[in-house]
Formats: structure tokens, sequence, C-alpha cells
């Protein structure tokens, strides 16, 4: 049945592919021919195969014009374009539909081959093939139309020797300290883009010493490729009659801001009238800010040399803060003084002060669960006159199941958070401030969250916390919590979930009062962030202690005492966690993504198992997609009643460990592909003597008790947003008996 609805598909797909060519070639005008893109024929014996492929898919790409494009192998746009006609109305339904779905044929009269083969023969010498050759010519056939460009590269010249040629003067001098990093080195490949590059580099280096106006194009880069052996001998100097401004290295002098201020409506930017703060001369006219919000977020200071770093972290400072519609920077050379120095004057353009927003989400699951979650959310900005944002947001969801074993069983939740984001540390008898790119906060929260199982339980929860967020760096940033509390209490508890819970008693964990005070830090390092298709690392820590000053006062623990704050014992332990991740880059458009995660809590005191909300689990579509979410674990316990109509996953423990390792490529247009593997599970601390948990305490069996499961996905890749289709099947069940537990010879695709 399957076999035949592929191949349903297939003819389907053909036919179209066929319809929509034909239609689209009656229409080429007689004499010309559609244009389907070019071809590159690359001798390169130098090259490998790897490099020998990227080359020319490189040149490729820089023939112009560009074919028409394709959606699953079919010039739909041209069509749209094609069937469109004449539309009198530009936005009439035709003209909609040629305009801004539709697509103007590319034809053969538009090509220029000469121009494109003297576009490719530039392209090789910037790469370091300085004898090569570059012939075109085109291909038609039966009204299509190919490019064919053949290249002899030749082979590629490399750097005999990189000079940098200065003199005493502090610019020479400046230069000269920078050309020891030289990202330029003997034996590398010559390249224009890696010229620029170093340029660049020398440019960043030298502004840190406080030459402000000097920029790259003052550098002048001479090749030498007559020194025979296909090298080339690279000498960096300055260009001759520089402007004086550019020689000399500058000291800040005042730095002004001018709050309050309009594109449309500068109004008054002269420097008279400022109050004078910290170093700061600021002009806030209508009173809205304090100034200790421009002087935490401005890292100039009079009198210290001018540096880029500062001057870029400044403004990410203000741009981050989410206060400022625009942030406009301009610097002015100081008169009348003997030593060079610069004024220094921001403009800022405040945003609304008030904002309302609304968000409103769908979803659907595989066992039939459907559900939405509405947010409406509120915010002002600068709460208080120096930067503070005020957010409150009301939240509602539910999930429910009209058909199956869960029918009935509806969730619901609901929540009220309130934060408040400081843009500054708040220490009691300290004041300090960060030199990063992005300004520190301090954040309050309050929230409380209403959880309600349909026919099986309601809780309710407080949250609050108070702790410190930065960033040390664009890829480093830190989260520290020193006082976080959570209360967990539930409301009502059915008798159906009671008996449950007596039948079962792990199912008791989730309904238990419970009381948390501690303290929490994580740390993220990302290189990268928005970056998809790269090689590099991910890795976020969490430590999370819970109960350790409150136990040392009361005494909790010793001698088998529990101790309690307002009569509710308080949760005792120490709890971590890592996630960390290896993306390889093995092609264009593929990546090979791995992922370890792993977490260890150790409860204490007044605790022998870590509280239910702080449990590991895993399952899930975002953990091990061959097996539901909380439905896996711990160790080899099998989860009671699986497969029958009073199933309720609860399976969690003190222990975690997971992997996955994932293939990821582009198949087609906006459609990508993946194969995965996923492996994992969780384990109790302390061994568990209630029936049928036998098997659930952590062992240096361990990697024996590993879940494994496989599969395959497609993600839809449209810019804003990823869409993500997972099949996967377990290999590997650890609560099967002992011998039984791999079952990938039981896997019968045939079977619905």
């Amino acid at each position: 049945m399957i076999a035949r609805q592929t191949i349903a598909y297939l003819v389907l797909i053909a036919a179209l592919s066929f319809l929509c060519s034909c239609s689209n070639l009656k229409y080429i005008p007689a004499g010309d021919a559609l244009y389907t893109g070019a071809k590159i024929n690359l001798k390169a014996p130098g090259l490998k195969a790897k490099r020998k492929k990227a080359l020319r898919e490189e040149l490729a790409s820089l023939a112009r014009p560009k074919p028409n494009s394709k959606i699953l192998g079919m010039r739909i746009r041209l069509y749209a374009w094609n069937i469109a006609g004449t539309p009198k109305k530009e936005k009439s339904p035709r003209g909609l539909l040629k305009n801004k779905i539709g697509e103007p044929p590319v034809l053969l009269s538009d090509v220029n081959v000469q121009r494109n083969m003297q576009v490719l023969q530039s392209d090789l010498e910037n790469l370091g093939f300085f004898r090569d050759s570059v012939s075109g010519d085109t291909l038609v056939k039966k009204k299509l139309a190919s490019a064919v460009y053949t290249i002899d590269a030749g082979p590629r010249y490399r750097y005999r020797t990189v000079a940098y040629a200065t003199d005493s003067s502090e610019i020479g001098k400046a230069i000269a300290a920078a050309a020891p990093h030289s990202l330029l080195k003997p034996k590398k490949r010559f390249s224009l883009a890696g010229i620029k590059n170093e340029r660049n580099r020398v440019d960043s280096s030298v502004k840190e010493k406080g030459f402000y106006f000097f920029n790259p194009d003052l550098l002048l880069a001479k090749a030498d490729t007559a020194v025979g052996n296909h090298s080339v001998d690279l000498t960096m100097r300055l260009k001759p009659a520089i402007p004086a401004p550019s020689l000399q290295p500058y000291k800040i002098n005042n730095v002004y801001v001018f709050a309050g201020y309009s594109l449309n409506n500068p109004g008054d930017t002269s420097v008279d009238g400022t109050t004078a703060y910290e170093g700061l001369h600021i002009r806030d006219t209508a009173g809205l800010y304090r100034p200790i919000l421009f002087q935490q977020s401005i890292l100039f200071q009079p009198n210290t040399i001018y540096q880029q770093s500062v001057h870029s972290r400044s403004l990410n400072r203000l741009i981050t803060l989410g206060l400022f519609k625009f942030v406009k920077n301009r610097f002015e050379i100081v008169s009348g003084i003997d030593s060079p120095k610069l004024n220094v004057y921001y403009y800022l353009t405040p945003m609304p002060k008030k904002s309302l927003n609304f968000e409103l989400t769908g979803t659907t699951k595989s066992d039939n669960l459907t559900g939405s979650q509405a947010t409406i959310g509120w915010k002002n900005r600068n709460a208080f006159r120096a930067g503070e944002l005020l957010s409150v947001n009301l939240t509602g969801g539910f999930e429910v199941q009209y058909g199956g074993a869960l029918k009935g069983f509806n969730t619901y939740r609901g929540s009220l958070e309130t934060k408040l984001a400081i843009p500054r540390f708040i220490v009691p008898f300290f004041s300090f401030n960060t030199g990063s790119g992005f300004v520190p906060k301090t954040n309050i929260l309050a929230a409380y969250d209403v959880l309600d199982k349909e026919q099986l339980f309601t809780l309710y929860s407080l949250r609050t916390s108070f702790g410190y967020s930065w960033k040390e760096s664009n890829y480093k940033e830190h989260d520290l919590n020193p006082i976080s509390i959570e209360f967990v209490h539930p409301f009502s508890v059915t008798p159906l979930y009671e008996d449950s819970a007596m039948k079962y008693p792990t199912l008791q964990q989730a309904i238990l009062p419970e009381f948390i005070l501690g303290s929490t830090y994580s740390f993220t390092y990302n290189p990268m962030q928005g970056q998809n298709l790269r090689s590099g690392w991910y890795f976020n820590g969490n430590m999370d202690i819970s109960g350790n000053i409150a136990g040392l006062l009361s005494g909790a623990g010793h001698d088998g005492k529990k101790s309690t704050i307002f009569g509710y014992d308080f949760a005792q332990y120490i709890r971590a966690d890592i996630d960390l991740r290896r993306y390889v880059k093995f092609s264009k458009t593929g990546v090979w993504a791995n992922r370890l995660l792993a977490g260890v809590g150790f409860p204490y005191g007044n605790s022998t198992v870590l509280p239910y909300v702080k449990q590991f689990f895993v399952g899930g579509s975002n953990s091990i997609r061959a097996f539901r979410s909380m439905a896996l674990g711990p160790g080899t316990v099998a989860p009671p009643d699986l497969g029958t109509a009073s199933f309720f996953p609860n399976q969690t423990g003190d222990i975690k460990l997971e992997a996955n390792t994932e293939l990821r490529a582009k198949l087609f247009s906006i459609v990508n592909g993946a194969l995965f593997v996923d492996a994992g599970n969780v384990w109790l601390k302390n061994k568990d003597t209630t029936a049928g948990r036998a098997g659930a305490e952590f062992t240096s069996r361990f990697l024996q008790q590993l879940g494994v499961g496989a599969g395959a996905g497609l993600r839809f890749d449209i810019s804003f947003l990823v869409l993500r289709l997972d099949l996967a099947i377990p290999l590997r069940i650890p609560y099967l008996p002992a011998g039984q537990e791999w079952v990938i010879n039981k896997i019968n695709f045939s079977d619905p």
C-alpha cells in the first residue's frame, strides 16, 4: 500500500514537472531559448578533490544571470508569470500573480559570456591562480540553453615572504606592533580576501591605540609575483600623502549625551546647558532618565586614549538596553588645544514607554493531544527612570484529547508572572560595572502558577527569585540567582489519582508539597549564535543548591530529624547538569550534530530524593525520540500499565545520561533531511525498595541500561521558523528481559 502511494506521488510530480516545462517553453520568443544555468569544466591539477569541488561551486555562483528558480524541480514561478499574461491593473488578481508570485523568464539573450569570462578570470587571480585561462560557449537544445565555461586554473601561488615597511613615527610604531600577529604567513595560499582581512585587522589594532581617523584603505599591499617558483613576496606599507588626522592618536575630551533626540525634530543640540555627571554632559530637558543609566552604559572616560573596542561596546550597550529606537554617535576634533582630542556625542531616540503584546500558539501531538496557549504581555520601559524594564505576563493554556486512552483527562495551565530587570548590578555596600558590550542586569521575579489535570489533581505554585545576568562577551553568558524560592502545593487530588498513587507510590511524588529555598547558577558558551552551518562547540552548565543555609540553622537531617519552614518540609539537595554539543560541517549544506546531556542530583538532610520539579527525565520530541516523554527509566524499571488505558508516564530520576548524533543536509528548496540515533536513561541515586522498582538505582552497569532509538526527519526552513517532523523507532528497550533488550530484529514496517 505504502509503495503504491509513493509511486503515485512520484508519477504526479513527474507529470507536473513535464507540464510546467512544456508550458513554459511555448512562451519563449522565436530565435531565443530559456537559460538553465552555467556549467564549469575546471582543470586544476594542484588541487585536491574537495577543494576543486568547492572552487567549481564558487565559480559557478559568479556566473550571471541566475536561471529561473525551481520548486521540487519545477519552474512554478515562471509558469505563474506566463499564465498571468498582460494584466491591465497591477493590483488585480492577474497582476498580483504576475508581479508578486511570478518570475520573468531568464533567456539566453540575457547572457553575456564575455563578461562572465572576465569575472571568472578576475576571481581566479584574487585566489592566487595567476596563470589561468578561461573560455566560454553556449549550448542550445530544444529551446533550452546553458553556458559552458572551460577553465585551466594553473598552479596556485603562495607567499614566500610577508613584510611591513614602517618608520619611527607613531603610526609606524603602531603598525609594527601589529605585524607579528599577521594573518598572512609564508607558504600560505595567496588570497585577495586574506589581504583585505589583514588590512582590517591592522586597522582594528591601531585604532586601539587612539588612531580614530585611520582606515584600511590607507594600507597598500604590493605583491611581487616575479620571484619564481609560483611564489609571492608581499609588502604592506602606508600609502603616500596620508591626511594628517589619520597619523596621530587621539584622547577623549568630553562626552555629551542628548536624551529624547528625534530624527524628525532634533531640537536643541548645543552643549550649553548640559548637566555634568561622572564625566558625562547630559541634556535631558524632559527629565526622562536618571544620569546613572548613561554612566553605567557609556564606557568612555575623559582624558583616556580612544579605543575602537570601547567605542563599539558603548554603542552596543546603549542599543541592547531596549530603551532607544535609534542610537546615533559621532566624534568631533577639539580645536584650539595643544594635544589632539575628540569630543564624543550620543543622540538617543526613545522607544514608546509602554507596550502591550498578545501571543497565541497551537500544538498537536502524535498521541492525539491537541492544545493552545495564549499570553498577554505588558511592558513598561524605563519604569523608574533608570532603564528598568517592568514586564507582566498573563498566560493561559489547555491540552485536550477527544479520543483514545486520555479522553477526558484534559490539562489546563495558567500563570501570572512579573519581572523587573534593572540594567546594573544591585549589590549591598558595593558599586561595580562590567566592561563588555552588554549592560549587566539585576533581575527580580515573582510568579504564580496553576496546573489542573482534570480528573487527577490540581497544583498551585509560587516562584520568586533575585539574581543577576551578564554577558562576558558575545559568546559567554552568566546567570546567578543567590535567592531562588519555589513553593508547590496540591489544591485537590481526586480519589482516582490517590488509588493510582497507592498502587504506584512514585506517582505520589508529583503531588507532594515542596518548599525549595536555594541558589542557582548557569553558564553558557555559544560561539555559533546565528550560525547554523559551521563547525563549533556549544556548552551550557547549571548548578542548583537548595536548603543548605536553612539546614545549617535548623539542624535538618541530624539524627533523622526533619525541619520545616512555615510547617512545610524544605528540600535539601545539590543538582548539576551540562549540555555539550559539537557541530561538524562536512559539506556546503551538511552538518553532523552531536549532543551529550548529563545531570546528577544529590539529595541530603531533609530529602531522600530530588523534589519532583527538579528530577530528570528522558523521552519526547527533544530527547530520545523513540520513547514517549517520561516513559523510560529509571534504570531497568518498566513503566507501570504501559500500553493500557490507565498508563500515566511519570518515570523520573536523580541521575541522567543522554546522547544523540544527527546528520543534517539540505534535500531541496526549503526542505532539509536528518538521520539520527538517540540513547539515554535516568536512574535513582538511592535504592528504591518499592515493589517493581528493582534496578532503578545507578550502578556500574549503567551503559548496559541505556535505551536506544533511531529515525529520520524533515526540516522545513522558512527563514524565521523551522518546522520539524521526526519519525523514530526503538532499537533497544532496557526494561525488557535480559538478553531481549535489542529489538532491531522485531521491526516490521508493514505493520500499521
